[in-house]
């Protein structure tokens, strides 16, 4: 098994201990953000890095491998909010789903081979480092991660031999989360600020306070 293939093993491990440390979070959103639906082709730019004279079966390895890379990128970001339990549902689907991801890795490791001759391997790896970049995000975190997280337990109840399929449908919507929402949907989670409030003396007989705040109510009338 390869350095690439035994990455994606390491990663899983490494987002399974650090879930250990996580604070409780609650519910991102009060509305989800809504993004665009509708299956897409592994050829389709949307999709990651171009793979130019592919298969249609190595463009569905690039398909899966993108979604793979996706949601192990949201267990590793997306630990402050355990209620995602996205380390959970990332070390899940690949076990489920573990023969139709390493079927994917030898695609995509003949495609590399086969266009890049000696230098195959290191594209590889290089191809497969510039798809994690790509799903790094700051602006929409919360978007992507409530995204993901969703995706990444729907994934896991997908038939065993279907990822692929899965995949294909829910790309867009995963590429789409990347991009930053308005913040109308997100809670503050600026800490409470309570303004003093100004209470005046309008209306009071200030003849009955004693004369050491008589002066000072009768200012504020």
């Amino acid at each position: 098994m390869s350095a690439t293939w035994n990455y994606v093993r390491r990663a899983a491990a490494t987002a399974a201990l650090a879930g250990f440390a996580t604070a409780a979070s609650a519910q991102l959103f009060v509305t989800d953000p809504v993004f665009r639906l509708g299956p897409i082709e592994g050829s389709d730019p949307i999709v990651g890095i171009p793979l130019p004279g592919a298969t249609p079966a190595e463009y569905r390895a690039h398909m899966l491998w993108n979604l793979r890379s996706g949601l192990n990128v949201a267990a590793l970001q997306c630990q402050f909010s355990p209620y995602l339990r996205t380390v959970d549902t990332y070390n899940a689907v690949i076990n489920n789903h573990s023969r139709e991801l390493a079927a994917a890795y030898t695609a995509l490791e003949g495609y590399f081979r086969r266009v890049g001759g000696r230098g195959g391997a290191g594209n590889f790896d290089r191809y497969s480092t510039q798809t994690y970049n790509n799903f790094s995000t700051l602006q929409a975190q919360y978007a992507f991660c409530q995204t993901a997280a969703r995706i990444g337990k729907e994934a896991l109840a997908a038939p065993r031999g279907e990822l692929a399929r899965f995949a294909s449908e829910r790309m867009r919507e995963l590429r789409d989360s990347l991009i930053p929402t308005p913040d109308r949907y997100a809670f503050d989670r600026s800490p409470l600020r309570l303004s003093p409030i100004s209470v005046t003396s309008r209306g009071r007989d200030c003849r009955s306070l004693p004369r050491s705040e008589r002066r000072e109510c009768e200012r504020n009338r």
